[in-house]
């Protein structure tokens, strides 16, 4: 296929967000293309000192009903539609003019919904019906219109635009693709607001229908295993702090299971603000710490299960140093190795290790910000608030005899962190801010007890003196015996097995201190 470029004559402004629109306006104006636009998009271009036809005068029919008819005529959609070679003598007959070039991007509805205390009126009055019409006709012809939707992409265009003098088919294309994801994102959220919230002001939990976007960062070597096909999407607007911001700075190309385990890492790790290390293997974490440094925190996350750790994930919260980077390789070899930034002398460290993926993910918010899950299943989706209850252990029922030190409290909440993100069914041993064993995803709870002892012995770790946190309560008080026969001294669960009575009395039975949360972690 050649090129086939477009010369682009006359263009057509009506934006909302004006970023970069003088940038734009000059360049057009620069090669000769005539501006066509509407109320304060033109008013900025005139103040530039480019000349601008309003559009009114364009269409010569005014605009009206405070703003909400004035590109919705056949001067403007037929400029749009009109296809070269077939519709040539309608548009002459008809003084109809083409246009090359729409530039729009819509009203802010997103922003306007999201502020505090927005009326369904003013809701309403932000959903813009002439912009997607434009978009919608200008992409449906993208063999002759170029259609612009992202003040990103003007520069670009610019720059084609001034080398070739005119934009390719295949740009025309990719932004003709562009613009009906954005008009179907505006839409999705329009259906989802409307179907959410009734006439009343009633506000459901959930939408009636559903509507998500995301978009393509990569294509994966494969998906979780090399038969499956993979990639990966993130959301519009990722977040500071997520997966989908985060970007590579070196390594291999990321796995579809190596994005899964930095995410479950990244989860974890941001339940602590003092100098915290993660360590996840296959969705699990094998190893966590905090302590008054990275580096401290790390070689202690590491000592809780060696062998694990192997061909792990790390995440870090905060900078990395060239310290714990000479540390990390000097112990084992990583995978990935994710955190919000690094020090220069930490990156020169990780290129010794070409392979070594290393990944930025910025900063996050101190306090958790509410988010959705979302889980696929066969003809359906599951969707929930992402788990980001806090506790206090202050606040929380004791029900043992014995009442909990404070370095137990401590370490109550330090597990207590932890086993949110290990899958059910957890158990979390800890003490002095480091995990002493884990035991992950076992059918019966006692079993996930005994593994978390057997893998403090595997590693050579002292469990006396240590507490123990269960993500469920304890059907029956096998769990607690098998915890003290370890030598676990306090126990946090939550309580709420019709056998709450016989698991307290083996915690009194052993001497252990228990509390009961109230809250649930299953991890599934």
């Amino acid at each position: 296929m050649t090129q086939n470029r477009v010369p682009i004559r006359r263009a057509l402004i009506s934006v909302s967000d004006k970023s970069n629109v003088e940038t734009l306006a000059k360049g057009l104006a620069e090669h000769g293309v005539e501006i066509l636009s509407t109320g304060g998009t033109a008013q900025l271009i005139s103040g530039l000192g480019i000349p601008v036809t309003e559009i009114s005068e364009y269409t010569q029919f005014p605009e009206m009903m405070d703003g909400r008819l004035k590109t919705l005529h056949p001067k403007v959609h037929g400029a749009l539609l009109g296809r070269v070679g077939i519709d040539d003598a309608v548009m002459v007959d008809h003084g109809i003019e083409g246009i090359d070039l729409l530039v729009v991007n819509l009203y802010p509805f997103e922003q306007t919904v999201k502020k505090e205390g927005v009326t369904l009126d003013e809701a309403i009055e932000n959903i813009d019906i002439g912009g997607p019409a434009m978009i919608r006709a200008a992409s449906k012809n993208y063999d002759r219109v170029t259609v612009l939707v992202n003040p990103e992409d003007y520069q670009e265009m610019l720059e084609e635009l001034k080398t070739y003098g005119g934009i390719s088919h295949a740009n025309r294309h990719i932004l003709a693709a562009k613009a009906f994801a954005h008009t179907a994102r505006y839409d999705g959220l329009i259906a989802n607001y409307m179907s959410i919230i009734s006439d009343t002001q009633e506000e459901k939990d959930f939408p009636r229908y559903l509507t998500t976007q995301f978009t393509h960062r990569a294509e994966l070597r494969y998906g979780e295993n090399p038969h499956q096909r993979g990639a990966f999407f993130v959301e519009p607007n990722a977040r500071s702090g997520t997966i989908g911001f985060a970007h590579q700075v070196q390594g291999k190309a990321l796995s579809y299971n190596n994005i899964a385990d930095a995410d479950a890492a990244l989860l974890c790790i941001k339940e602590f603000t003092a100098p915290a290390c993660v360590i996840v293997k296959h969705a699990n974490p094998c190893g966590v710490a905090v302590e008054s440094d990275l580096t401290l925190a790390y070689l202690k996350a590491f000592a809780t299960d060696p062998t694990s750790a192997f061909g792990g994930v790390l995440a870090f919260n905060g900078v990395v140093s060239g310290q714990t980077a000479e540390t990390i390789l000097d112990k084992q070899f990583a995978e990935v190795v994710i955190a919000p930034s690094y020090e220069e002398s930490a990156l020169t460290i990780f290129a010794t290790k070409k392979n070594l993926r290393v990944i930025q993910c910025g900063e996050w918010a101190t306090e958790p910000e509410p988010w959705l899950m979302y889980k696929r299943v066969s003809g359906g989706l599951l969707v929930q608030d992402a788990d980001i209850q806090t506790l206090d252990v202050d606040q929380v029922q004791i029900v043992s005899k014995r009442k909990p030190t404070r370095g137990e409290l401590e370490d109550m909440q330090f597990a207590w962190k932890v086993v949110k993100w290990v899958k059910s069914n957890a158990i979390v041993y800890a003490k002095d801010g480091q995990t002493i064993g884990i035991g992950a995803g076992q059918m019966s709870r006692v079993m996930s007890t005994r593994i978390a002892s057997m893998k403090a012995d595997d590693a050579e770790l002292k469990v006396t003196g240590s507490v123990m946190a269960s993500d469920a309560f304890f059907p029956f008080r096998d769990g607690i015996d098998a915890a003290a026969q370890a030598g676990i001294t306090a126990v946090i669960q939550p309580g709420g097995s019709v056998r709450d009575e016989e698991v307290i009395h083996a915690a009194d039975e052993h001497d252990i201190a228990m509390i009961f949360t109230g809250m649930r972690h299953f991890n599934h």
